[in-house]
């Protein structure tokens, strides 16, 4: 029986090709513009590493102007100066301290054939690479002796090991760079959080660095100052250890925390700290240090942006408005089978038959609908990414997102659908007949 129903809804619908295919792009207009702002709200928003994010800390502390905030009204800068940046690392009062900042220098490849090129680097600590869980294809990170003595030793992305060495095992093999002979200690896998809340500098969803090099380096080559660069009062001179010196901000400084007393006592060693610096003549202005979660982080930055939420919910209500819109092509279309109908039930056919019936013929549009929607949101997604830099990660659909959508919109169709065909039985089929 059912596959009986199937053959009349395939006729119905190719009887009025044109009302069915005009109901299904309604739908269709409606799963599409829903699905790409969905998705995009779903990854911005999403948390890339939930599983320890309530373990991962941002520091801040306040060394800023007396007389002026950092950040209206009285918040401390997102970003530390040199000097706390090392000494917090050093200290080592967390289980893992992370402080790293972006730059940039020359890679001279010694393969034949291969050109120079200018490479996006991280100065950062060895515990940056456990902290953020990030991957690795060969090797590892550097240990605390290469971090200590500023060995010349560097990671990989995949991309870099790829250009340069063909993607094989480079572990070992040397590579020139920044006018000095750097030795490989790991490759990275594919890895791209997004958002990328260790480092937004340059945008949530920026591309990771193509190579990682120990902190210290970056005074030994008195390495550019990439990302966000702040000063509240000016520098002594203009030698590069003048800026390394001076109250200048630059540098991303995360902990790892396993428990709430870990952080309590990391908390009182941020105030032992930022007191002992006061009597140095640093930190004018009151204790104001802050430790914020990954989940926090990414809210206090507004990762998803208010226009993204406003964008989303004129798209669902743009949906809501498409289903209307096809739920009365569908009446409009059960409207002209009320005779059809009364026939039907003449015959025998009980209300569960008819409504079984129909539901085929709606189900049928609506996932047609849906499908049709789908791959409006892949190329509309595809034109995101062409558009705004750094989205290309956000393109991907997510399963659920998709079945959600398409399972709302047939699901209102369906609704929308038998509405009609509910009040076609209501009369008496011979009634129904006369008419």
């Amino acid at each position: 029986m059912f596959k009986y129903y199937v053959q009349l809804a395939l006729s119905s619908i190719m009887r009025s090709k044109v009302h069915s295919l005009l109901t299904m792009l309604t739908i269709a207009l409606g799963i599409g513009a829903c699905t790409i702002t969905l998705t995009l709200v779903s990854s911005m928003s999403a948390n890339p590493i939930g599983h320890k994010s309530g373990q991962l800390f941002r520091v801040q502390l306040d060394n800023w102007d007396p007389n002026q905030a950092a950040i209206s009204p009285d918040l401390p800068p997102e970003f530390v100066t040199w000097t706390d940046a090392n000494n917090l690392v050093n200290a080592k009062q967390a289980k893992r301290q992370s402080a790293s900042a972006i730059t940039w220098g020359m890679v001279n490849p010694t393969e034949q054939g291969l050109t120079p090129f200018l490479a996006l680097m991280r100065v950062t600590s060895k515990d940056f690479f456990p902290m953020f869980d990030v991957p690795f294809i060969y090797g590892t990170g550097w240990d605390e002796s290469a971090e200590q003595n500023n060995d010349y030793v560097v990671v990989l992305s995949k991309e870099t090991n790829q250009r340069v060495f063909n993607g094989v095992n480079s572990v070992g093999k040397t590579l020139t760079m920044l006018g000095a002979t750097f030795t490989v200690v790991g490759v990275l896998d594919d890895w791209h959080m997004s958002p990328k809340f260790y480092d937004m500098s340059y945008g949530a969803f920026s591309a990771p660095e193509d190579i990682y090099l120990p902190l210290g380096l970056k005074a030994v080559f008195e390495l550019p100052h990439g990302g966000i660069t702040s000063c509240w009062k000016p520098i002594e001179s203009q030698r590069y250890d003048a800026f390394l010196h001076s109250e200048c901000i630059n540098f991303q400084l995360w902990v790892e925390l396993e428990d709430g007393e870990q952080k309590a006592q990391f908390n009182q060693y941020l105030t032992n700290y930022v007191t002992q610096q006061k009597t140095l003549g640093r930190f004018p202005r009151p204790l104001n240090n802050r430790l914020l979660d990954v989940t926090q982080w990414l809210e206090y930055k507004q990762v998803v942006k208010q226009d993204i939420q406003v964008m989303f919910w004129l798209s669902v209500m743009f949906l809501l408005v498409c289903l209307i819109n096809a739920a009365s092509l569908l009446s409009a279309k059960l409207h002209t089978k009320h005779s059809e109908i009364g026939l039907r039930r003449a015959l025998g056919a009980n209300f569960s038959q008819i409504i079984l019936q129909y539901s085929v013929e709606i189900v049928f549009i609506g996932l047609c609908g849906g499908i049709l929607g789908v791959l409006l949101a892949i190329f509309g997604l595809q034109g995101v990414a062409s558009l705004y830099a750094g989205y290309g990660q956000l393109i991907e659909l997510d399963l659920t997102v998709v079945t959600s959508v398409i399972a709302l919109a047939v699901m209102g169709t369906i609704i929308a659908g038998l509405i009609p065909v509910y009040s076609a039985c209501r009369p008496a089929p011979a009634m129904q007949i006369k008419q």
